[in-house]
């Protein structure tokens, strides 16, 4: 199989997600620019039933969420493990406020990584995000993608819980380096 065909085939899950998060009512996604989204922020910035914004730093994207509790609306912060890191402090508000979060993570920092500097969070974000009170559910294969992202809109938006879903890098396919 070339590059080509099986970057895309590898993508066809990623437009199943989109369609799941707008069936979910999702109307506000957050994000830093990550390669690992790319399918996910190219839709939601084509689609004029969504708000994307862009964010300068992802802590941004928990209190957007937030706010699209209190206004109604519910969002999804799109980030990459590396980022979790600069959330800590702004994850602590969630159970506080008592509103549903969720985040989809692109892991980076285990299979096939080839960047030595993606190791460290990347090892430690489902730890970190734990010790937050996020509830982590990691997704390896295409198959799991729906079945996982159904159960984490209803725990976050039935349930109102913070939940993470971890997309791992034997799913969305390590960078090379």
């Amino acid at each position: 199989m070339d590059a080509a065909v099986e970057a895309q085939s590898r993508a066809g899950w990623q437009h199943e997600l989109y369609d799941l998060l707008r069936e979910n009512g999702i109307t506000q996604i957050a994000y830093v620019p990550d390669a690992g989204h790319s399918v996910l922020i190219d839709r939601s910035l084509a689609d004029p039933g969504v708000h994307a914004v862009t964010l300068t730093t992802e802590e941004e994207g928990v209190a957007l969420a937030a706010g699209a509790d209190l206004g109604g609306a519910r969002a999804v912060l799109l980030m990459q493990s590396s980022g979790v890191g600069n959330c800590i402090n702004m994850l602590s508000m969630i159970k506080g406020a008592r509103f549903p979060f969720l985040t989809l993570v692109s892991m980076r920092g285990d299979f096939g990584e080839g960047n030595p500097w993606q190791f460290a969070m990347g090892q430690a974000t489902p730890a970190v995000l734990e010790a937050m009170g996020v509830i982590c559910l990691r997704i390896e294969r295409p198959d799991e993608v729906i079945r996982t992202a159904s159960a984490a809109f209803t725990m976050a938006f039935k349930a109102g819980q913070a939940v993470a879903v971890l997309l791992s890098q034997r799913l969305i396919g390590a960078k090379p380096f």
